[in-house]
């Protein structure tokens, strides 16, 4: 922040039009003003500015009283100044921090403070004295006290993530924990006996040890890239990947089967934007209430926000939907292949934490209280089912308002009996976010660390705030509440918990692997010699053909066992060694993940096939058949 300080005998000055778009109109006495005898801050906010606005302002106040002390002006005018720095801050981010400014030095001075219009022409007349003290200038970097953040920019015009409200409140949120048992059990958590519960006790450790910054490089990293899945790209933002054709694949089977799930649930499939107006009235209202930091863009002078989530898209259609008593509940759904947060770079971890990542996201209109706590019951339901699709092992947590926990009490304890395993409760002795009731999956990594994949919440805000409604049967308008539900949580992070929970395989002296489904390669041929590899293909293709597996078949030129060894490495369900007898049509010779060998029929295999898949959905190999003519994308 750049400060210039007159003090000053005489300064009136008039605003004559806007130099920002999307201004409100000023009110007559808010476009003049005049003071005398003043100490004229002239200020302008830069993008470094915004990395720790409270602070900052805290330090700008401190100068001001010091300056103010020495020259013993009678009252401050603050005045926006645009002029004196060559990369400010987007006009959006830099009106709230003056108006912060203004707020805290009315409150601290003992004199009247009078603020100029942020954002217009201003025609002015100031008259300085002339004593030593009379013109100062002073530079405040970014950041609690330290240097200006020198990280790139994360968008277009240099502009500053966005912190809401609810991004600074989250970090001093207080609250107490208490364990919940399947029998009804409530014991405060730090005297819970976590015998037999390493992973619950990790998950309690982690919950309550406030850091969130990433240590090592996670373990998932390295076998994301080794396996040629996802990578890091360069050419980007941090916290941005690029997937190779394997674990693009295994995405798009995840975003399927979630999809399946949530028609199965009767959630109607929608598609919103990516980018919203920062100034519609209630996206800004909802905007300080969530906690998430937001990317800005530019488009014609106006600032947009890349949504970091499906809520308000949804909103925006139920705001203009009919409904009736008798629809509810009422579901929409979207599965957003592009949602964004511009989370602390020191907290971007792999796939654990990124920026831009898919989100499934349904939102369901709900009557009262009672309506809720059903749906809510099912879409806990649901979140089970999905995780157990996944194959992952995971720990449980429920965050609640306490006043809402006392009232139903029973409700939160049938869910903790159905789940069968203890619970972390989070108790809130006030509501700040907007809403009542959460629960989370967390899955641990290699380092102990927790991530939340499933949620469902129940919003008593947000209906309201978005003009949503619903007609009684008595004919009376009234407000639902609204569920939050993201049944896999982030696509991205799903990959995230499976490699996580192979690299824990693998460290117990396990064999990692994927749930059948999600499998790269389903099944591998591996022809003994070249004699046999015109077999080997024809093979491949009718069991493709018949059960649409992925079949790829090794005919480089190796030896058997540095072909069962790569195939080991990868991960690969399923191995067929092909020779002479399988040639003439004996049985297959078929190798599992234990390192066994059966003897399986054609027909066999083609069942052992169809009921590992199951109903699962399936894609085609994401890469050529023959390994031998398959490209390399990490050298």
């Amino acid at each position: 922040m750049k400060l210039l300080f007159i003090h000053a005998d005489h300064l009136d000055f008039e605003a004559r039009r806007p130099a920002v778009k999307g201004l409100p109109p000023l009110a007559p006495d808010a476009a003049r003003g005049e003071a005398d005898q003043a100490l004229v801050v002239f200020f302008s906010v830069e993008r470094g500015d915004l990395a720790d606005p409270p602070s900052l302002v805290s330090r700008a106040v401190e100068n001001v009283k010091d300056v103010l002390d020495q020259v013993k002006a009678e009252r401050v005018v603050l005045y926006p100044y645009a002029h004196l720095s060559q990369d400010l801050a987007p006009p959006r981010e830099a009106q709230h921090l003056g108006e912060d400014l203004r707020d805290r030095l009315s409150a601290t001075l003992s004199v009247p403070v009078l603020s100029a219009p942020f954002g217009y022409y201003k025609a002015f007349t100031l008259k300085a004295k002339g004593h030593p003290l009379a013109e100062l200038s002073r530079t405040l970097l970014g950041g609690a006290g330290g240097p200006a953040s020198t990280e790139p920019s994360p968008h277009p015009g240099g502009a500053a993530p966005a912190e809401s409200v609810a991004v600074g409140k989250e970090k001093t949120l207080a609250s107490s924990w208490v364990v919940l048992t399947p029998d009804g059990g409530m014991t405060p958590a730090s005297a819970f006996d976590f015998s037999g519960e390493e992973d619950f006790a990790a998950f309690y450790r982690y919950e309550t040890g406030g850091s969130r910054q990433a240590g090592q490089e996670p373990a998932h990293v390295r076998l994301m890239r080794e396996m040629e899945l996802v990578d890091y790209e360069p050419g980007s933002d941090a916290g941005n990947f690029r997937w190779y054709p394997r674990g693009q694949m295994m995405k798009r089977l995840l975003e399927e089967q979630c999809s399946r799930l949530m028609a199965r649930a009767g959630a109607m499939r929608v598609e919103t934007p990516i980018m919203y107006d920062f100034d519609h009235p209630a996206l800004r209202r909802y905007l300080d209430r969530f906690p998430a930091r937001q990317y800005v863009v530019r488009s014609e002078e106006k600032e947009y926000f890349l949504r970091f989530a499906a809520c308000f898209g949804q909103y925006l259609i139920f705001h203009d939907m009919v409904i009736g008593r008798k629809d509810l509940p009422v579901r929409l759904y979207e599965l957003t292949h592009y949602s964004f947060r511009r989370e602390q770079t020191g907290e971007l971890s792999g796939l654990r934490r990124l920026r831009t990542f898919t989100m499934p996201d349904m939102h369901t209109a709900v009557a009262d209280v009672e309506q809720a706590k059903e749906e809510f019951r099912r879409q806990f339901a649901l979140c089970r089912a999905w995780m157990a699709d996944l194959g992952v092992p995971y720990q449980a947590a429920l965050r609640l308002v306490k006043s809402f926990f006392e009232e139903h009490r029973p409700f939160v304890l049938d869910l903790v009996r159905e789940f069968g395993r203890p619970i972390l409760l989070e108790l809130w002795e006030e509501r700040f976010f907007y809403f009542v009731m959460k629960f989370e999956f967390h899955p641990l990594d290699t380092q102990g660390r927790a991530a939340a994949l499933s949620t469902v919440q129940i919003d008593v805000e947000n209906a309201e705030r978005f003009g949503i409604g619903y007609t009684d049967r008595d004919g009376a308008r009234k407000t639902p509440l609204l569920l939050h539900a993201s049944i896999p949580g982030a696509v991205e992070r799903n990959v995230y918990a499976l490699l996580e929970d192979q690299a824990r395989r693998m460290a117990r002296g396990e064999k990692p692997q994927f749930p059948f489904w999600l499998a790269p390669t389903q099944l591998r041929i591996l022809p003994v010699s070249d004699p046999f590899l015109p077999g080997a293909l024809a093979l491949a293709q009718e069991i493709t053909g018949a059960t649409g597996a992925r079949v790829d078949v090794d005919d480089r030129d190796e030896g058997i066992s540095r072909k069962i060894r790569d195939a080991e490495r990868a991960w690969v369900p399923l191995v067929v060694v092909f020779g002479e007898r399988e040639a003439r049509g004996d049985p297959l010779s078929v190798r599992g993940r234990d390192g066994r060998s059966r003897p399986l029929s054609r027909e066999e295999i083609l069942a052992e096939i169809r009921r590992e898949q199951g109903e699962f959905p399936q894609a085609p190999l994401p890469e050529p058949p023959r390994l031998s003519v398959r490209p390399v994308f990490r050298g």
